[in-house]
């Protein structure tokens, strides 16, 4: 459950990008607002139950048998469905979170490994350049997060109607069919929301100086945060990261050294 509303969540805040790249930017401070308490939610709420459910699943994928191609009913379907999904889910979730966040955030690691192999490129206070940046870095990134994310959409939709019936919450044959009906409608509509999102990334903030411009727009709202004490300056939340930080500090030393 955790993970499901993580998901949502996670596809109508990335969707906000159609209304506007300031919008998704707003959405994102709101996140990053929560300071210290952040890492605990993520941990928490959203990593560890995520890492749990893998696992989990993993181990009943190893101890299952597909077998639709003998009974080729529909809940059978859903059956192999919901456990191939899954896999395409969990290697969807690994590499997502490796070319957006890069998985761990130390500098070396960051430097040497991540950003070399075309991973961390998210930056939080850079939220939808840098995600437009993302996703345009190769034709097939968009074809690649297109399926990851219907197969999410698809696992979480289904999983609630197994859930609802192994949890005893629709019972008799007409709740099931009624709950099959609207795990349908979710699913469709969290796919087009994931979709929809996506698009925005690839083809709202189109090519180079969309992207720039977009930059310059975060870079306005950042400097005004800042100013007003809404947010702390966080240079590796921002475009350059690392290396940005550390010419930032050269640049500086000169004049009396730089606090990090």
């Amino acid at each position: 459950v955790p993970v499901g509303a993580y998901m949502v969540i996670h596809l109508l805040t990335n969707a906000s990008v159609l209304d506007s790249p300031a919008a998704f930017q707003r959405n994102v401070y709101a996140i990053h607002a929560l300071g210290a308490i952040l890492p605990v939610i993520e941990w928490g709420f959203i990593f560890l139950p995520l890492l749990f459910h893998g696992l989990f699943g993993v181990l009943i994928v190893r101890g299952s048998l597909p077998n639709s191609s003998v009974y080729k009913y529909r809940s059978n379907v859903c059956y192999t469905l919901q456990r191939a999904t899954g896999m395409i889910a969990l290697v969807f979730i690994l590499w997502h979170v490796f070319h957006m966040h890069g998985w761990f955030h130390a500098d070396a690691w960051m430097q040497r490994v991540a950003q070399p192999l075309g991973g961390g490129m998210f930056r939080p206070y850079n939220a939808s350049s840098t995600a437009a940046e993302a996703m345009q870095m190769s034709s097939v990134v968009p074809i690649l997060y297109a399926i990851g994310v219907l197969a999410c959409v698809f696992h979480l939709a289904n999983g609630l109607w197994t859930f609802g019936i192994t949890w005893g919450i629709w019972v008799t044959p007409q709740a099931q069919r009624w709950a099959s009906y609207a795990s349908v409608v979710f699913g469709i509509a969290l796919g087009v929301v994931g979709l929809g999102a996506l698009g925005g990334f690839t083809f709202g903030i189109r090519g180079p100086q969309a992207i720039e411009a977009v930059r310059a727009m975060e870079d306005k709202m950042y400097k005004a945060r800042v100013e007003i004490g809404e947010i702390a300056p966080n240079e590796h939340k921002r475009t350059g990261t690392t290396g940005h930080h550390e010419e930032s500090q050269q640049a500086a030393a000169p004049a009396g050294g730089a606090a990090h």
